[in-house]
């Protein structure tokens, strides 16, 4: 019996610590083109990657693995330029009816106007939490690291390590929040100029492209979903996102947060009493960290 449960101990040990994924690499090895592949360019040894939008058709790509919780970055070059109407999407979806996704979208603008970055997240098919920002640089001129922070506590998006906004767990007072559901992550190149910017006055201006965003140095520090929720859940060395010191904002990431909310935000739904008819969502009257 004690050597069964030895047995045991250790193929439970090998599963969690096998469970999550750290890669730095290779896109034609950890992700697969999803739409368009004759507008993917990936450099010769796999570590960069573009996108191209033009009147043809956009393109994306995505990951072969899904994931329960981890911290993914991924550095992003956006559309130099006049890029109205364009919209880059950098995001983990799970992709069902009900679907969960955290959302970034990169939206352009006319030359000379700042971009907007867009969050967004979704959770039990329900989205409607847009928050909206202006970047404290130019994103066109060179990369920058956008990442996604998610575990059981929260979820927080941040671009070059300052948090720019977070979505707190707070399932015990009846809102929903991403914690069942696997997600891959994916990235697209698209024409939203129905939408995208001054909602969609000002449309994609073809003359302008082909219009092409860049991507390299991503990181994917994970639980692969393997069909058991309870290995990425688990408190392990390996699921690092699980420790107590992730639960929330350290108090140099909440000044940082605050900055962020007072110079740069632009929109947030919780701000936005005409759309909700004076009846916001319940997570917005809780705390933010």
């Amino acid at each position: 019996m004690k050597t069964i449960v030895f047995i045991c101990l250790i193929v439970n040990a090998f599963q969690v610590t096998f469970s999550s994924l750290v890669s730095v690499g290779d896109f034609n090895k950890d992700f697969f083109v999803t739409w368009s592949p004759d507008h993917v360019n990936t450099s010769s040894d796999g570590h960069e990657r573009s996108l191209r939008l033009d009147q043809q058709s956009g393109a994306g790509f995505a990951s072969n693995d899904m994931f329960l919780f981890g911290q993914i970055d991924m550095q992003i070059k956006l559309v130099p330029g006049h890029s109205a109407g364009t919209v880059i999407g950098y995001y983990l979806t799970s992709d069902q009816p009900n679907r969960d996704e955290i959302d970034f979208e990169f939206m352009g603008n006319v030359s000379g106007q700042p971009y907007i970055l867009q969050t967004n997240v979704f959770a039990d098919g329900f989205d409607d939490r847009e928050e909206r920002i202006y970047l404290w640089f130019d994103p066109t001129k060179d990369f920058h690291t956008y990442s996604i922070l998610w575990n059981l506590h929260q979820i927080v998006f941040l671009v070059d390590k300052v948090p720019i906004r977070v979505y707190k767990n707070h399932a015990d007072k009846g809102i929903a929040f991403p914690r069942w559901q696997p997600m891959s992550l994916k990235v697209s190149l698209w024409d939203g100029g129905s939408w995208a910017t001054r909602g969609g006055h000002d449309k994609v201006d073809w003359s302008k492209g082909p219009f092409i965003a860049s991507f390299r140095n991503y990181k994917i520090d994970a639980c692969v979903w393997k069909g058991n929720p309870r290995f990425c859940r688990a408190d392990s060395n390996t699921n690092w996102w699980n420790k107590e010191r992730f639960n929330g904002l350290t108090w140099y990431q909440r000044r940082l947060f605050r900055w962020v909310r007072k110079y740069h935000l632009i929109y947030d739904y919780c701000q936005d009493n005409q759309r909700f008819k004076n009846n916001l969502p319940k997570e917005c009257s809780l705390s933010k960290f």
